[in-house]
């Protein structure tokens, strides 16, 4: 099947009836078991933004009945969950977060993952009174990775800002080191919402402690044109691009322009909302050489993805309309995303001596802050190299603070840095503190005591 034809399809073609229906709640199982984890599911399978939703969530969904089949859910407690419908639009996601709340057998949510800073954004001032555990995988607001100010958000394990942090050390490190980026220009394409002008603060302080030339370049959403910005580009003649986009062929789009303007693709740098195969694909040979970083690889060659492909697609119980889908980015993303829910629940019936026994927030939440993936325990899971090792803390919610990078052949995409490349952890975590803590006194918030 035409690669190009599979994921307009998986973008738009997923049950577009029940997704669209899906502002009520899908559950997972007809009844209530005696003993389940209950979580909400605020997916989007419809939109400018499906194909990146299609696959995180499946991925997610994936894991959770993975769990079940292999192991009978958590010592015996199984996971079941409700979808819910946001179309990554703020408003829908406030109103799915309320939906999703309390299942149709009355459990609380203690997890919400929208995968969309304007929805993480649209939610953070309800999830400490609701006990829910906002978990930013990757992306909304890089300061909440303070613990003692954010005590339920976990902007697990890398960053926005982090990410940024690691990208440019290793564009300096291709350079020769920080002392030749002096006298670079960079320029910032990014779409013009919270999301692309999350990273500048780190651009900015970096163009002036490294004295590069900062470009900031933004796009109007949903994306598609650029030509206006691509002019800009050529006027200005950077040395590289850092494209900061999301779906809605935003990234294609660039990709595409960069290749009209002979802009050299391996200049062009993505985060990683950037550097999936559905953004590469549609590009066509214009794509061949792009560079992105990537907080998960893809890939099938890992024993964890081939043992849910035999255990839940071989049972025809997979939650991807299109299999040949398995290994890739957002759908390794999302089955990572899961095992951190799964081995905090673990660590959370531990904690609390409730082995065998559904947890509620402050537990899941414990569980969390001793998320512990040491190299041993991510051998065990079958994902060694498709995760760093990292742990979380009462104070650190976010962990690792480290990116893989990526070039896309025209067929798939090759680790070009096969060990992780590390942000600068001190001064992001300066940042990190000096930003919540004006959010606290902002709000009020009296930040909590934490050992570690």
């Amino acid at each position: 099947m035409n690669l190009k034809k599979t994921f307009l399809r998986a973008a738009t073609g997923l049950s577009m009836a029940a997704a669209i229906a899906s502002s009520a709640l899908i559950p997972a199982t007809a009844q209530a078991q005696a003993k389940e984890q209950y979580f909400g599911i605020p997916s989007y399978r419809v939109g400018p933004f499906a194909a990146g939703g299609t696959g995180f969530f499946g991925g997610i969904i994936d894991y959770l009945q993975y769990v079940n089949m292999k192991e009978n859910g958590v010592n015996g407690v199984r996971m079941a969950w409700a979808e819910c419908e946001t179309e990554y639009n703020a408003a829908r996601g406030v109103e799915c977060y309320q939906r999703l709340l309390k299942s149709s057998t009355g459990q609380q949510m203690h997890i919400f993952e929208p995968l969309a800073t304007p929805i993480a954004y649209g939610v953070l001032n309800r999830v400490d009174d609701d006990k829910v555990i906002l978990t930013q995988y990757g992306y909304g607001r890089s300061d909440a990775a303070d613990g003692r100010v954010f005590p339920w958000v976990f902007a697990t394990m890398t960053s926005y800002w982090s990410q940024m942090s690691a990208k440019m050390n290793w564009i300096a490190e291709r350079e020769g080191g920080i002392a030749k980026m002096k006298g670079k220009k960079i320029a910032h394409l990014h779409l013009d919402s919270a999301f692309g002008r999350e990273p500048l603060p780190v651009l900015r302080r970096l163009a002036k402690d490294w004295g590069f030339e900062l470009v900031e370049i933004p796009v109007a959403a949903p994306g598609i044109e650029q030509q206006s910005q691509w002019l800009r580009i050529r006027q200005e003649r950077p040395d590289y691009v850092t494209l900061w986009g999301f779906g809605a062929g935003m990234n294609s789009t660039a990709i595409t322009n960069a290749a009209r303007q002979n802009f050299p693709r391996d200049k062009v740098i993505g985060v990683w909302w950037a550097g999936s195969e559905e953004d590469v694909i549609p590009a066509g040979d214009a794509a061949k050489g792009y560079i992105a970083a990537a907080n998960v690889p893809s890939g099938k060659n890992f024993p964890l993805v081939q043992d849910i492909e035999k255990v839940v697609y071989g049972a025809n119980k997979g939650n991807l309309a299109d299999p040949k889908r398995i290994g890739n980015i957002y759908w390794n993303r999302g089955v990572t995303a899961a095992i951190f829910w799964v081995e905090a629940v673990r660590n959370g019936q531990r904690i609390a001596n409730k082995v065998g026994q559904p947890l509620n927030g402050d537990e899941i939440r414990a569980g969390f802050e001793a998320l512990n993936l040491t190299p041993e325990r991510l051998k065990q899971l079958g994902i060694e190299g498709m995760l760093p090792s990292f742990r979380l803390s009462c104070s650190d919610h976010e962990g690792a603070g480290v990116v893989k990078m990526i070039q896309w052949d025209g067929a798939k995409w090759n680790l070009i840095t096969p060990t992780w490349v590390s942000s600068d952890r001190k001064m992001i975590r300066e940042m990190v503190e000096e930003s919540a803590a004006k959010y606290a006194a902002e709000q009020k918030i009296t930040p909590r005591r934490c050992s570690s």
